[in-house]
């Protein structure tokens, strides 16, 4: 009986964020481990190797294929009450004890995951975007920086359908693979699980990068949203919690930050869950620290108007929500308050900024 990993590099076919070292060694350049992989050796990831001094990636199939609103993944300033086409594959360059994914981001670390993936070609996935009336397809579920190449390939035929494209990612990137998403990518929405380097190397990784890669993202001219799981006692600190919001400020107030509700999952199951009062407050260190749209997640209908987009102009509701479900959308076509004007950031349409 085949292995999963047997199966996955049966689905594979060489990459092109890589680069040649001495002998049949290369660089891996799709995330922030910059793995060195030797021949016959596979990345941190677990899921792009080195065949023949070649780097192999993933390719041509889906562990998991839904239409999703785009609130879910979450995208709060994207066409709300649209639907997006949500794909993911297998593997992760983290890995993190809460995982709320963990079936698919650690199906090749943890036998318990019992993953299986199905075959799927491009065009067939657009082809059930547009006939599920979606508005986007976004790369989400495992890391898609690890599959990149095979985003990529989606999106193109994503774009020529006329919908937007997405990814929902830990960040933990390069510039080259951000600069190769880019031709091919408009929405990026990014955890950022932490202000502190020990937390992050806990989970596997490090945070300069992940803070670079929001700079980046964010002077591409991406559409960028910004998530953090509020973790009881690991990272719900007055102090850190300001680090983050002010380091998000810093790079522009209207960045949008959704602080999320922690609950036991995978292999976190003894901080007791995020209570309504640790989002409220916040998203009052968020508001202080300068950002003007700071939501809290996870906990639908119990967090006032903490789920919904208010004018930062004249402070009237704009999309009013409860969960996923949109129940008052206000915004002007070209999104707009409609009572003061006030312009407000995000992607109102599916045309494509130039």
């Amino acid at each position: 009986m085949a292995t999963l990993a047997r199966i996955l590099d049966e689905h594979s076919r060489e990459g092109e964020l890589w680069a040649p070292l001495e002998g049949k060694q290369l660089r891996c350049l799709a995330c922030g481990h910059r793995c060195t992989v030797a021949e016959g050796r596979r990345g941190v990831c677990q899921v792009r190797f080195n065949r023949d001094g070649r780097l192999h990636v993933p390719w041509g199939y889906v562990a998991g294929l839904h239409s999703d609103p785009i609130e879910k993944k979450p995208f709060f300033h994207v066409l709300p009450g649209s639907a997006a086409l949500s794909f993911g594959m297998l593997g992760c360059n983290l890995h993190c004890p809460f995982c709320q994914n963990w079936v698919s981001s650690q199906a090749l670390r943890d036998p318990a995951a019992g993953s299986s993936i199905h075959p799927i070609e491009p065009e067939q996935m657009v082809r059930l975007a547009v006939e599920s009336g979606a508005a986007a397809v976004v790369s989400t579920y495992n890391e898609p920086l690890i599959t990149a190449e095979w985003a990529v390939e989606v999106f193109r035929a994503a774009h020529q359908a006329g919908l937007l494209t997405g990814f929902v990612s830990n960040g933990f990137a390069t510039p080259e693979v951000l600069d190769y998403l880019r031709p091919h990518l408009d929405l990026f929405k990014v955890d950022l699980k932490s202000f502190d380097e020990e937390h992050y190397r806990r989970l596997g990784g490090r945070l300069e990068p992940v803070l670079d890669s929001i700079r980046r993202i964010h002077a591409l001219g991406l559409w960028l949203e910004v998530v953090t799981l509020v973790v009881p006692g690991f990272n719900d600190s007055d102090e850190e919690l300001a680090r983050i919001a002010g380091f998000l400020a810093g790079i522009s107030p209207d960045i949008p930050w959704h602080v999320t509700a922690f609950h036991a999952d995978y292999r976190m199951l003894e901080p007791p869950a995020t209570p309504p009062s640790a989002l409220a407050r916040a998203a009052a260190i968020g508001r202080r620290e300068g950002l003007r749209f700071v939501y809290a997640g996870n906990l639908p209908a119990r967090m006032d108007h903490l789920e919904d987009t208010l004018c930062p102009g004249c402070g009237s509701e704009l999309v009013v929500r409860a969960g996923y479900r949109i129940l008052r959308n206000r915004l002007t076509a070209g999104g707009c308050c409609p009572k003061c004007g006030t312009t407000i950031p995000g992607r109102w349409s599916c045309v494509r900024p130039s």
